[in-house]
C-alpha cells in the first residue's frame, strides 16, 4: 500500500499558509457575488485561495488532479478517476465569512483510485487543524480523535445544515427533518454553518450525529475520512454505502444512531456531482418540451 504521508504533510503546509491569507481577509469587508442562489455567496478570497493551493500543488505534484469548488463553479468538470486527485473547498463557510461569523475551514482531501486517503480540515479562526490518514486515526492538532460512542438517539446531539436551497420543496423536507428528529426526540440540533466543522464535530465528539442533504463532495470528502478514522460510521442519507458524489451524508457516532436517522430524515432531489450538468440540462429541456 502506498504511502502518501509526505502529500499529507505538504497538504498541512499549505492550508496554514492559506489560513493567513483567510484571517487577513476575514477581517475586512468583502465584494460579495452570488452563485446558484442568495444563500450560496463567492469572494475574491475564496478563489484566491483555491488558486493558491491548486498552484503549490501542482508545482509539488505535477500528475496530479484536481477537484476545486469554485474550478467547479466558473466551469472545469468534475472528474473523479482513479489517479491521485485533490479535492479542495478554499473557504468552507463563506457566508460565516462574510459575516465574520468565526466559522470558517479549508477543507483537503486526497483519493487515489477512487478512494479518500487522507484529509484535512483546518478551521481557520479556532486554529483547530483536524486530519486524518486511512487506517492511521484521527487528530486534532496532534491530539487524538474519538467519538462520543453514543448509541441511543433520544441521548444524541445532532447537527445539520439548511444549505443554500430556498425551492419550497428543499425547504419543506429541511424543516420537516428537523421536527421528525426532535420529535423522537433527540436532545438538540445546532447547525455551525460549515459541513466540513459541522461533520468533524462527531469525529471530536462534540456532536453525536450530523446529517445533511445537497453540499457538495469538497464539503465533506475529508471530514468522512476523520470520522470514519475516529471511530465513527458514515452513511448515505438512506442508510446504504457512502457515496461522496450524491450529496447525501450521515455521520453518526455508532451504527445505531445513524440507522435511526437514516429511517427519519429524507431527501429532496439533488444533482449528483459527478452527473453531467449538459446532459440533466438536456433531460430537464425535453421534460418541459413534453418528449
Amino acid at each position: 500500500m502506498a504511502d502518501w504521508t509526505e502529500c499529507m504533510n505538504f497538504g498541512m503546509a499549505i492550508a496554514r499558509e492559506a489560513r493567513e491569507v483567510i484571517l487577513e481577509a476575514f477581517r475586512t469587508k468583502k465584494d460579495v457575488m452570488l452563485k446558484s442562489s442568495p444563500a450560496d455567496l463567492v469572494t475574491e478570497t475564496d478563489q484566491r485561495v483555491e488558486k493558491m493551493l491548486i498552484s503549490s500543488i501542482r508545482h509539488r505534484y505535477p500528475t496530479h488532479k484536481f477537484i476545486g469548488e469554485e474550478s467547479v463553479a466558473a466551469g472545469e468538470k468534475l472528474e473523479l478517476t482513479d489517479a491521485p486527485t485533490w479535492i479542495i473547498d478554499p473557504i468552507d463557510g463563506t457566508v460565516n465569512f462574510v459575516h465574520r461569523f468565526p466559522f470558517v475551514a479549508i477543507s483537503i482531501a486526497f483519493a487515489v483510485n477512487k478512494q479518500t486517503e487522507f484529509g484535512i480540515v483546518y478551521s481557520c479562526v479556532e486554529d483547530k487543524m483536524y486530519q486524518a490518514q486511512r487506517g492511521r486515526g484521527a487528530f486534532v492538532n496532534d491530539v487524538p480523535l474519538h467519538t462520543s460512542g453514543q448509541e441511543d438517539i433520544t441521548k444524541s446531539l445532532v447537527v445539520t445544515e439548511i444549505g443554500a436551497e430556498r425551492d419550497d420543496l428543499a425547504l419543506c423536507t429541511m424543516t420537516t427533518n428537523i421536527m421528525s428528529l426532535l420529535r423522537i426526540p433527540i436532545q438538540g440540533i445546532r447547525a455551525v454553518g460549515t459541513a466540513a466543522v459541522d461533520m468533524v464535530l462527531v469525529a471530536t465528539g462534540g456532536a453525536d450525529a450530523y446529517y445533511h442533504i445537497g453540499m457538495h463532495c469538497w464539503d465533506i470528502a475529508a471530514s468522512a475520512l476523520i470520522v470514519q478514522e475516529a471511530g465513527g460510521v458514515v452513511l448515505d442519507l438512506d442508510g446504504s454505502t457512502f457515496d461522496m458524489m450524491s450529496r447525501k451524508v450521515i455521520a453518526a457516532s455508532s451504527m445505531a444512531v445513524a440507522k435511526r436517522l437514516a429511517q427519519t430524515v429524507r431527501a429532496f432531489p439533488c444533482t449528483r456531482d459527478d452527473e453531467d450538468p449538459a446532459k440533466v440540462n438536456n433531460g430537464s429541456q425535453r421534460i418541459a418540451n413534453g418528449h
